[in-house]
């Protein structure tokens, strides 16, 4: 059992890796930067998904757009100028 979830704790840290934040120590930065960077790695997938032909130009652009949305939105409410 402990094997499983090492191994799912390290597909985990491959497929959605993080880097360590060295910015300006601020809780709500930190949080912004964690937001970032899904952002930057979900765009990915959406391109790589759209260059393979998974996906249709236009459904990447409008997932993109909504993911672009929801970051702006959580640049807000973490009141980052």
């Amino acid at each position: 059992m402990a094997e499983d979830s090492d191994f799912l704790a390290n597909l985990s840290n491959f497929l959605y890796p993080r880097s360590s934040y060295y910015g300006q120590f601020k809780p709500e930065y930190l949080v912004f930067n964690a937001n970032l960077q899904e952002f930057t790695q979900r765009v990915s997938n959406i391109c790589n998904l759209q260059t393979s032909g998974q996906l249709s130009p236009e459904d990447a652009y409008t997932q993109i757009k909504l993911l672009w949305k929801q970051l702006k939105r959580s640049k807000k409410e973490l009141e980052i100028s």
